[in-house]
């Protein structure tokens, strides 16, 4: 009981980490909100999101899926990893080049009419850091994250996050750049932070790419990482395909900025639980390595509890939120799908638990089964759904295409049978459609009801995890 106990504290403690304290750059951008709406438009929303969707499209191709080879030669080749890696990052470089072509090929003839004057400084800005660093970035926070040393991470995320909002301001707000403010921050941003990440990676840790790889080695790894392409894939089906299925409809540009609005709320909460994700996945692998399944399931119902808490706190108060956040009147209407959009980020924890120990058995070719469907499922109802109920269906689709994601591993059976302890996958899924109902209409209600719904929930999920921290293990299996 011990170790479980230490497990969980250990857990809470990096994913306030690794989820909370990166959150200061967050919190200054939704403060600047209110600085850079009233300089912004929804068609300068739309031209954005659009081009996150594009690139987003093909993101999946940039590593080749190599994060789960990565991983796992660090906990099962301690003494020789590094020689596996230095080969991956010589090959991902090499492969940087025609991946930046083709992306940028893409770009050119998929660019909106409103942004189509600045086509090839929009493509030199998001593709350049790429082609220049590679993967340098990746295994920097790899090394990092699987040492389980997040304080590394933390600062560069926390710093450059600052300097994003900070340039957003003075680029959007002051220089009046509308989209291009982005597109110069970003690629800022992500020049220094690849570059604070080469100077370890190279020069302190000694890992630099091996370009004359041994194609035996990179065809071995490839088998597994491959597989994941799909899987990871699926992620941008989920995350951004809503927008180029708007694009490819003909849904304005300005719909789409009011959408693209509400799914920015959404990605601080995929923010928030990719955060917990990244501390909760090595204590995984590790209790999975020694056989104790039981608490690497403990581990995920406690991050499922603080998830739905967290989710649910915002969505009831997310109509103040806009309304003291967002200057521009339009986009203020954003906030109904912002509670939907955010409460399918409940699916994540499930998601972990069902499939983070088919990659410690590198049965990646599973993962699709789960995880591309769902990208599927989602991109097949919005082109059905969204030219008869409009833009804002792709809010609901998306809830329910990260549902199926979250708990379809939980049922299929080759996936099932290499878990040894029950994660009770139905009671979790009618906990969160049921509280993202009740959500939908309490958030109407008046201040003075939604301060005591959020005191009460918070005290019940903190006494919860407090006098259970020991006996989760027989609570729920």
């Amino acid at each position: 009981m011990s170790s479980q106990s230490s497990m969980l504290k250990k857990l809470f403690s990096h994913s306030l980490i690794y989820a909370i304290a990166p959150q200061v750059a967050s919190i200054a951008g939704i403060l600047a909100l209110p600085v850079i709406t009233k300089d912004l438009t929804t068609v300068d929303y739309g031209v954005w999101g659009v081009l996150m969707a594009y690139t987003g499209a093909l993101q999946a191709l940039a590593i080749l899926g190599m994060g789960v080879v990565l991983s796992n030669a660090f906990f099962k080749m301690p003494r020789q990893y590094k020689w596996l890696w230095r080969q991956i990052y010589g090959m991902l470089l090499l492969w940087a080049l025609p991946y930046g072509l083709i992306v940028g090929c893409l770009l050119y003839f998929v660019m909106p009419v409103e942004a189509q004057e600045h086509t090839l400084l929009l493509i030199f800005l998001l593709l350049a850091p790429n082609v220049l660093f590679g993967p340098t970035s990746l295994l920097g926070t790899y090394y990092y994250q699987l040492n389980q040393r997040p304080v590394p991470i933390v600062v560069r995320t926390t710093l450059f996050g600052l300097l994003t909002v900070g340039l957003s301001v003075y680029t959007i707000s002051h220089l009046k750049m509308g989209y291009l403010g982005w597109a110069w921050t970003n690629f800022i941003v992500t020049v220094l932070m690849n570059a604070s990440y080469w100077y370890v990676i190279n020069v302190k840790l000694g890992y630099r790419p091996i370009f004359n790889f041994k194609r035996r080695t990179i065809r071995r790894a490839l088998n597994v990482s491959l597989p994941t392409i799909p899987h990871t894939y699926a992620a941008y089906l989920l995350d951004s395909s809503d927008r180029i299925v708007m694009d490819r409809l003909q849904v304005s540009t300005s719909n789409l900025g009011i959408y693209n609005l509400a799914a920015k709320f959404g990605g601080y909460f995929r923010a928030l639980t990719t955060g917990a994700n990244k501390a909760v996945a090595p204590m995984m692998l590790k209790a999975y390595k020694e056989g104790k399944d039981e608490i690497a399931r403990n581990l995920i119902v406690a991050l499922q509890i603080a998830v739905l808490s967290g989710t649910f706190i915002f969505a009831l108060w997310s109509r103040e939120i806009f309304e003291i956040l967002i200057k521009n009147e339009e986009l203020k209407e954003a906030y109904p799908l912002a509670i939907v959009i955010v409460m399918a980020y409940n699916y994540r924890p499930m998601y972990t638990g069902a499939l983070n120990k088919l990659y410690f058995l590198e049965k990646t070719q599973l993962l699709w089964r789960v995880s591309f469907i769902a990208g599927g499922l989602n991109v097949i109802l919005n082109l059905i759904l969204i030219p008869i109920y409009g833009f804002e269906v792709a809010a609901y689709t998306t809830f329910v295409a990260f549902m199926y994601m979250g708990f379809a591993g939980h049922f299929i059976p080759k996936i099932k049978e290499v878990h040894r302890a029950n994660f009770y996958p139905l009671f979790w899924l009618g906990v969160i459609v049921l509280t993202s109902i009740i959500v939908s209409f309490a958030v109407e209600l008046e201040i003075l009801y939604k301060f005591w719904i959020s005191i009460i929930l918070l005290g019940a999920m903190t006494m919860f995890l407090v006098f259970n921290r020991k006996s989760l293990n027989h609570k729920f299996g």
